[in-house]
């Protein structure tokens, strides 16, 4: 299991698409980019999870691709993909604004 420090363990890279919708119609547009990639996003090696969070006190939407740490570096090394492609969508969404990426780590404490 890699660490960050010797006591902060992980074992889950994740990257996280985001951005801030500021209608519904900019909601549903992003809903619907989302649903235009999600099969070439399952399909991505090492995929342990996909989630999707939407607040609707913050307008922020985004999706949160989880992989186990030892198949994350092939995905970086593809870009992402279909990161590209999202991304491109939701810019063109009227309404849409604050697009953003971030790749962090989980580790579950359960």
């Amino acid at each position: 299991m890699k660490s960050i420090v010797s006591n902060v363990q992980f074992d889950t890279v994740a990257r996280e698409w985001r951005c801030k919708w500021e209608s519904e119609e900019a909601l549903v547009g992003a809903q619907t980019s989302l649903e235009a990639v999600l099969e070439k996003v399952k399909a991505v090696a090492g995929v342990k999870d996909i989630q999707r969070v939407v607040c609707g006190g913050c307008k922020d939407f985004k999706i949160i691709v989880s992989l186990d740490e030892a198949t994350f570096g092939a995905w970086e090394e593809q870009t992402f993909a279909p990161e590209a492609d999202f991304l491109s969508s939701i810019k063109a969404i009227d309404g849409i604004s604050t697009v953003e990426t971030q790749t962090y780590t989980l580790m579950s404490l359960m």
